[in-house]
């Protein structure tokens, strides 16, 4: 079973077990976060896309540890002009353990409620 959720302005497939960089989420480590944004789920050929998103499902992970990416060297130059400038960027992450993809509650129907109403008409 995975799924597909959405945070952080991307989209992430995530599995049971999974470890997954999340740009940085205010979370502190070691406790759990919620993802209530699932697009999709797919369970086997059962296939639920959501329109925008699958009511009910609900992904759950661990924060394992904050971080930094590798270090991206940004240079702009024009060329003739003696223009030149060197800058890096480190993009800041968050590791997630995801440790469930949860399902709605079944509603139990109320067949005594329906039944009660039968019998008066």
């Amino acid at each position: 079973m995975y799924a597909i959720i959405e945070s952080c302005g991307k989209q992430y497939k995530v599995v049971e077990g999974d470890v997954v960089f999340f740009e940085k989420l205010d979370a502190e480590e070691g406790k759990k976060v919620t993802f209530d944004n699932v697009v999709l789920v797919a369970d086997g050929e059962k296939v639920e896309v959501g329109a925008p998103y699958v009511k009910g499902f609900k992904v759950e992970g661990k924060v394992l540890s904050h971080g930094k990416g590798k270090k991206i060297v940004v240079f702009k130059y024009k060329a003739k002009k003696n223009y030149r400038r060197k800058q890096g960027h480190r993009q800041p992450y968050t590791k997630v353990e995801i440790t469930s993809i949860k399902k709605p509650a079944a509603k139990k129907a109320a067949p005594k409620a329906e039944a009660e109403a039968k019998v008066e008409e």
